[in-house]
């Protein structure tokens, strides 16, 4: 069966519609690896590469400008997820803090004790596919495929208990009621250990923010000392007031978030009371569809003045152990 000529001239045209030119200034083109390889040729190359590869180098490109604004007094916020902690993350997280490039740090529960707890005793590559009710019976717990066997936190009760001892003879004696905050530069203290980043938190005065510190295990041996001292306290809301006021007397800030959720908020709700931060960087797998905090990208965070109307920002979408070392790499060289 045929087509008529005037019917098969219009699929022509329908097919190879004229086009425009667009104007641009970046043509498609990846890496030559034919050439020596380095972070700063492989970032400029994401950058022609396209989709998320594109907005990595974007989120280098951001970041270097955040470090060159600390020099004229911005603040820059990191926050991530306790995963981050569980994972290598922690090793980037721990140098960006040891050589002082971050000002306020943002996480959860996990995020702080995991930190601790590696410091007694590592975390075990395992299986994504291991059986949860054999890891049960051998007392194993899974964090995707890594293995942090229970008497870890035998550990870190051991270790946090008389902190904790510590700070209700203070609470007596004085009538202080440690921040979160407090607390978590007073274990950075105790700890003693280079390779903890909330020892290097705690020599810096860098600024710990964590409001959900019951979360996890803290909060279960929080839950059995209290069951002798009923009496422990904590305050959090003086936390929430350092926080806002950490972005709101800054001359500018920048964000970093790795993963959602909580820590995403807090900073960005900080940053709402001084009409949003200059630049954002989001690095996470959540989408917006379902309109949760975690999914929202940063321009729904824009329609909330938690970040600035002409900020520079990007969300990279995809998984932060591969992605944040290289932003690491690329972003934070030198001082």
């Amino acid at each position: 069966m045929g087509v008529p000529k005037d019917k098969l001239e219009k699929a022509k045209q329908a097919i190879w519609k004229r086009s425009t030119e667009p104007q641009a200034e970046t043509f498609i083109k990846g890496m030559d690896f034919s050439k020596p390889f380095d972070i700063d040729s492989f970032i400029k190359a994401s950058g022609s590469t396209g989709f998320q590869a594109t907005h990595l180098a974007k989120s280098v490109a951001i970041i270097k400008h955040m470090r060159a604004d600390r020099k004229d007094g911005l603040r820059l916020f990191l926050g991530y997820t306790s995963n981050m902690v569980s994972s290598g993350v922690r090793e980037a997280i721990l140098h960006l803090v040891k050589h002082n490039m971050v000002d306020v740090l943002v996480t959860t529960a996990g995020g702080i004790e995991e930190d601790f707890i590696k410091c007694m005793k590592p975390f075990v590559l395992g299986d994504f596919r291991a059986k949860g009710a054999a890891l049960r019976e051998q007392g194993i717990n899974r964090t995707g495929n890594i293995f942090v066997p229970n008497d870890r936190y035998c550990a870190f009760e051991d270790f946090l208990t008389p902190i904790l001892n510590d700070v209700l003879a203070e609470q007596k004696k004085t009538g202080h009621l440690i921040t979160p905050s407090e607390l978590i530069w007073l274990m950075g203290e105790r700890i003693d250990n280079p390779e903890s980043i909330y020892y290097w938190a705690a020599k810096h005065k860098i600024p710990v923010f964590c409001h959900a510190i019951t979360d996890g295990s803290i909060g279960d041996i929080m839950y059995f000392f209290r069951v002798n001292h009923p009496e422990l306290r904590l305050e959090i809301a003086q936390d929430a007031s350092k926080l806002n006021d950490l972005a709101i007397n800054a001359p500018s800030t920048g964000i970093i978030v790795l993963g959602a959720g909580l820590v995403k908020h807090m900073i960005c709700n900080a940053n709402m009371f001084r009409e949003g931060a200059k630049y954002a960087v989001y690095v996470n797998t959540a989408v917006e569809y379902d309109g949760s905090d975690s999914g929202a990208e940063p321009e729904e965070a824009v329609s909330w003045g938690k970040i600035a109307a002409d900020a520079d920002h990007v969300k990279v979408f995809g998984d932060a152990t591969i992605l944040f070392p290289l932003i690491v790499a690329a972003a934070f060289q030198g001082q």
